[in-house]
């Protein structure tokens, strides 16, 4: 397949399968392009992780397969590679949990990435110029850092192997909303420095919208809105479900205790 257009990553008709029995994802389709920050929200249990590692290459690890659909990047249909391959690429996943080297410190956790080339020097430079307080911390280990380290850490450690695509997974997990949104600034400055694009996991739909140029919602497997931010964020459904914004006339979610959208929506 080439790439005739801006599109770095393309996902089609994409289904997961989980120890040959429980369906994950299906018929997940989306394209991102060069440049872009684009964010899939959604529940926790939504599909939003799955699909994210299906592109990255750590089904394997899950028990899990891929089994209808494509996955291109750059082109090239990526389907089963393993992570080391995908990360080749210049693809690389900054995953949501075991995010760092608990025994080193900060500094041995930024020698570990294989790839990283001979400039390795100066982008660790850089990873200390966009997170200062990991310059402060460098010599402590990764087990005494806190969670916002953490995330900084393993942001640091991705962007030694020099990626085009950038994907996080729940960037702001168990952080405080100062803190988030101080790593998010940070992300926006790193796309316009490095030429990233950026592909970001999110439960905290708020957040996300504020620096994402499109998203996607997914519920139960499946996509079932798309747009810009400013399309989502003027949605009566997305208002509601996903940042708590009640319309006057209609029940909450508490309320109702279950989403029931009386039409589907696509950007």
């Amino acid at each position: 397949m080439e790439n005739t257009d801006n599109t770095i990553l393309e996902v089609n008709s994409l289904e997961v399968v989980y120890n040959h029995v429980s369906t994950a994802i299906q018929g997940v389709s989306f394209k991102v392009s060069k440049g872009q920050i684009f964010t899939l929200l959604g529940a926790n249990g939504a599909g939003k992780t799955t699909t994210l590692r299906a592109i990255s290459g750590f089904l394997g690890s899950d028990n899990a397969d891929i089994t209808d659909g494509d996955i291109y990047y750059l082109g090239k249909r990526i389907n089963g590679y393993p992570p080391h391959k995908v990360a080749n690429l210049a693809a690389v996943l900054v995953p949501e949990r075991n995010k760092v080297f608990e025994t080193l410190t900060v500094e041995e956790n930024l020698e570990i990435p294989v790839n990283q080339g001979a400039d390795k020097k100066e982008k660790q430079r850089k990873i200390y110029e966009y997170f200062p307080r990991l310059y402060e911390r460098r010599r402590h280990m990764g087990a005494f850092l806190s969670g916002g380290e953490r995330q900084m850490l393993a942001i640091g450690q991705a962007l030694l192997c020099s990626p085009r695509l950038l994907m996080l997974d729940e960037v702001s997990m168990g952080l405080s909303p100062l803190l988030v949104s101080q790593i998010l600034e940070t992300l926006i400055k790193m796309k316009k420095d490095l030429d990233l694009t950026i592909l970001l996991v999110e439960q905290n739909a708020a957040a996300a919208l504020e620096i994402a140029d499109y998203a996607a919602v997914m519920e139960n497997g499946r996509m079932v809105f798309d747009g810009t931010s400013q399309k989502l964020l003027a949605h009566g459904d997305v208002r509601e479900f996903y940042l708590g914004i009640r319309q006057d006339s209609k029940a909450s979610y508490a309320d109702v205790k279950q989403y029931r959208r009386t039409r589907r929506w696509w950007g």
